[in-house]
């Protein structure tokens, strides 16, 4: 019997989100906050790192308007909580790094499943504004499962999700680390190092575009 090749093995595709799908600048969001407080830019930066609210409510430990009223606290400024959104979706910029039209076309032949460390007040507004999103079959969201990457329960969940074995996933991630993360749940991975390097890496995985 003929063992299967790489290419007959794949059976989903699981993607990262932020600078994968879709391009995305923290300076962007802080230097918005900056204007509105008159703090710098590097003080927004440093008090949100420092409060680690962002990494509670991509952990889905808050619901937007409670994220929102503790940021605003911290940074002394009181704006509505659709001005407060519109300054947290400011960091995505520049529309899709992969087009849309590959997406579909991989979605003919491969279960597709988005990865991704992210938050209630990014999604939603994603879901609205990035048409791609709508190609993928399942979804694996830091902020609903209450675990973020690398931590091998967001990667079980994918699996599953995938409907298939790890070794018949194909994964990519701009960030190493979280590649690691997916090889060491015996996912197939590649770092994304653009469009092009993309394309490679899904053809040496013996995957069809």
């Amino acid at each position: 019997m003929v063992a299967p090749t790489i290419k007959e093995m794949i059976k989903a595709l699981i993607f990262d989100l932020g600078r994968v799908l879709v391009n995305v600048d923290y300076d962007m969001g802080h230097s918005r906050m900056a204007a509105l407080s008159g703090l710098r830019a590097e003080e927004v930066r440093e008090r949100l790192q420092s409060s680690r609210l962002a990494y509670a409510f991509e952990s889905g430990l808050m619901p937007s308007s409670e994220f929102a009223a503790r940021v605003s606290d911290l940074m002394g400024v009181s704006p509505s909580l659709e001005e407060f959104e519109e300054i947290w979706y400011s960091v995505f910029h520049e529309g899709p790094i992969i087009p849309e039209e590959f997406i579909a076309g991989l979605r003919e032949r491969y279960r597709l499943v988005l990865l991704s460390n992210t938050n209630a007040m990014h999604y939603e507004l994603l879901e609205q504004r990035l048409p791609v999103l709508k190609h993928f079959d399942a979804y694996t969201l830091s902020y609903k499962l209450g675990a973020q990457k690398p931590s091998p329960t967001i990667y079980r969940d994918a699996i599953v999700k995938a409907g298939c074995e790890p070794g018949e996933c194909f994964y990519t991630d701009d960030i190493a680390e979280y590649i690691d993360g997916g090889r060491a749940a015996g996912i197939q991975a590649a770092q994304f190092r653009g469009f092009g390097r993309l394309r490679s890496d899904l053809s040496a995985a013996g995957v069809v575009a």
